[in-house]
């Protein structure tokens, strides 16, 4: 199914935030696809009927990147804590009447800081978004199961670039090494996510925001 309006995103978005009910919406798409925006505009419209926790929160310190060898790879599906990001959605699929807290990304510092998204267990809806929420490796196969409905974003492939090497230039990179980076780590990722979208409920055409 293909949904590029905002209005109808929200209304199923809505639909999903039954009280008594916990769901799990995934957004997910490509690097630069627009997932952030859209998880925030369908925040916006259900205040406190949702909380968004994003799945950049498990990005592996830089640290422990450096340890490993995969500096110059951060994004792609291994520099991830993913059992840890599905170990995740398991306890806010059941949060058995407490809050649950999620780590968050700063792009400023490129790190993550543990415990700073609070979802209380009366919030009906969760919105994840990430590049990997419908990616069939193991242990990413895991987490289609535990979204009640998934979203894959499919802008213009020319916006979507321009967005990403603008958004690298904004947080330190110099054009010419943004461009480079785009090229040879994002669009890499790109490939590798671009095959989820048949795994997705509803394919966004376009930008909606």
């Amino acid at each position: 199914m293909d949904d590029g309006r905002l209005e109808g995103l929200v209304a199923r978005a809505r639909a999903l935030a039954e009280p008594g009910t916990r769901r799990i919406l995934g957004i997910a798409g490509p690097p630069g696809s627009g997932k952030s925006t859209v998880a925030a505009a369908v925040l916006a419209a259900l205040g406190s009927s949702a909380v968004v926790v994003p799945m950049d929160g498990f990005h592996l310190a830089g640290t422990e990147l450096a340890r490993l060898g995969r500096a110059g790879r951060k994004g792609a599906p291994d520099t991830f804590d993913a059992a840890g990001y599905v170990a995740l959605l398991h306890r806010l699929r059941e949060p058995g009447g407490e809050t649950v807290y999620a780590p968050e990304f700063h792009r400023d510092v490129e790190e993550s800081y543990a415990g700073s998204i609070a979802v209380p267990p009366d919030v009906p809806l969760v919105i994840t978004e990430g590049n990997y929420l419908l990616l069939d490796q193991q242990p990413w196969t895991r987490v289609r199961d535990l979204l009640d409905e998934a979203w894959f974003l499919a802008p213009d492939d020319d916006e979507r670039v321009s967005r990403l090497v603008e958004r690298h230039v904004l947080f330190g990179k110099s054009p010419e090494d943004a461009r480079k980076w785009v090229q040879c780590s994002d669009e890499r990722n790109t490939a590798l996510v671009a095959p989820g979208r048949a795994r997705a409920d509803v394919v966004v055409l376009g930008d909606p925001v």
